[in-house]
């Protein structure tokens, strides 16, 4: 006998009507989306398009960046290097080799993965600041081999003439576009089912308290590994879309400050929530955009809105609990593997 069908429990099937509000929630956002994408396009703007894939790009970035430290608790100050990894393998596939991009995207996903696993291997028994600090002196290991390694990377020239992304003979800004929405999508869909799950269910318990997780059972160092591998695949595949997109590469691009940008959108989200890292994302890479009129106050308006979210949100815009229970509702008397 399951918990849902025990006398006197709160719990209950899902019927029809249960399912209806998260049906009418989905189709919501995915007729806002759409409309969206259309207003988007019909206003004519390549600038405004090119905002709006640089804004999927954060939105993978942040999204992967908060399952390895938002759900599983690892706090990692070197992100944007993976980025940078992803990026540089993608240009040099494409420019040297010659590979189409649907050849790309996974290999770098592939070699950020790899590289991601050579980190996480020496440093998982690190805890708290000092694996954090650890990611940030690894991060800029990379960036310095990216700007001294002249004869594979271009050092501080950077990489040109990326091909474009290219579907059935189309290319150009549109194709970009929806190619970097799918991808967003299926990256964010992935990671919602590894969220909702009893494998998230693991992460939270190493998040929460690693060493009782271990007494429990729970293999926490294989787990740190798994995840760190799985954030730095997306950043790889995300790496390799921007280096499409944009047909240019340099190592300024993934700096350290970059990796504290995709931080603070996970924190304005809010930690430990998919829906949190999309939005924070979105607000921190549209609102300087929108708010250029004011010049060079624009950053100075970003850092207030960023500093009144902390000081009167700390738990981000759409926090973890709010997040989780509204998987919760839709999946009472569902199968748990989700």
């Amino acid at each position: 006998m399951t918990p849902a069908d025990r006398p006197g429990d709160d719990h209950r099937r899902a019927g029809p009507d249960d399912a209806t509000p998260g049906w009418r929630l989905r189709a919501a956002v995915g007729a806002a989306l759409a409309a969206a994408t259309v207003a988007l396009f019909a206003s004519g703007s390549g600038y405004a398009i090119q905002v709006a894939i640089t804004t999927l790009l954060f939105v993978m970035l942040t999204a992967s960046l908060n399952f390895v430290t938002g759900t599983a608790g690892l706090m990692t100050l070197g992100h944007a290097a993976f980025y940078g990894v992803g990026a540089y393998a993608a240009a040099l596939l494409a420019t040297r080799f010659h590979w189409p991009f649907w050849a790309t995207l996974p290999a770098a996903g592939a070699i950020t993965c790899f590289a991601g696993v050579l980190v996480a291997l020496p440093t998982m028994r690190l805890t708290s600041i000092y694996f954090a600090v650890a990611t940030l002196g690894i991060g800029e290991m990379i960036v310095v081999a990216i700007v001294n390694w002249v004869g594979l990377t271009r050092g501080p020239m950077g990489i040109r003439g990326i091909p474009q992304l290219s579907v059935a003979g189309f290319d150009g800004l549109a194709v970009n576009f929806a190619v970097t929405a799918v991808v967003t999508l299926a990256m964010l869909w992935a990671l919602s089912r590894l969220t909702h799950s009893y494998y998230g269910n693991a992460l939270r318990a190493l998040r929460e308290d690693d060493a009782c997780a271990e007494a429990m059972g729970v293999p926490t160092v294989r787990l740190k590994i798994e995840v760190f591998a799985i954030a730095c695949f997306c950043a790889g595949v995300a790496g390799a879309l921007h280096a499409h997109t944009s047909g240019y590469i340099s190592p300024d691009s993934f700096r350290f400050g970059e990796s504290i940008l995709i931080l603070s959108m996970a924190v304005v989200g809010g930690l430990g929530s998919l829906p949190g890292a999309a939005l924070g994302a979105t607000i921190l890479i549209v609102l300087p955009e929108l708010l250029r009129g004011v010049g060079n106050l624009r950053m100075v308006a970003v850092g207030v809105i960023l500093f009144a979210c902390i000081l009167f949100l700390p738990k981000g815009l759409l926090g973890e609990v709010p997040a989780l229970e509204f998987f919760r509702r839709r999946l009472v008397g569902k199968r748990a593997g989700w």
